[in-house]
């Protein structure tokens, strides 16, 4: 079983980032979805070897990857910031990419809005924004074998 935080679109809100920490400490991966991948840099800079950092739209200086494919057990992950797939208007793209790679989870973030849908078989996740500039939330997985359980958490 692992667990995994997902956290997205932190625009350089470090104290959101902070409250966090705990969390960071305890999980076994931490994904940034972008916006800014500074912060994702941040956060990996304390945990290295289980933080995936993503690059998003308002990146000026590209510190991540623009997409990840994670295998965490028996599920494969992919990670983008959800930009490139056009997210405001329609998770379709998204879904379509991530099952084109055998992904069964898709995470994105971009519109600041937390959000969970099943498109397809793929379970497609957004887990909002820990900015200051609305609510502040993140999302926690877990994974055991080839079950995923997802959780959306408020914290502002």
């Amino acid at each position: 079983m692992k667990t995994i935080i997902v956290l997205s679109d932190t625009h350089g809100y470090k104290r959101g980032i902070e409250k966090l920490d705990k969390i960071f400490a305890e999980s076994d991966l931490i994904i940034h979805l972008g916006d800014t991948s500074a912060d994702g840099n941040y956060i990996a800079a304390k945990y290295p070897d289980k933080t995936y950092v993503i690059n998003g739209n308002c990146d000026l200086q590209k510190l991540g990857s623009d997409e990840e494919i994670i295998q965490v057990e028996d599920v494969k992950i992919f990670a983008c910031h959800g930009h490139r797939y056009s997210v405001k208007t329609t998770l379709a793209k998204i879904a379509e990419r991530a099952k084109n790679l055998g992904c069964k989870l898709a995470l994105y973030g971009h519109t600041h809005i937390m959000r969970e849908d099943e498109i397809d078989g793929i379970t497609v996740v957004n887990p909002g924004s820990i900015s200051r500039y609305g609510a502040q939330s993140y999302l926690y997985v877990v994974i055991n074998a080839d079950k995923i359980i997802t959780k959306c958490v408020t914290t502002g």
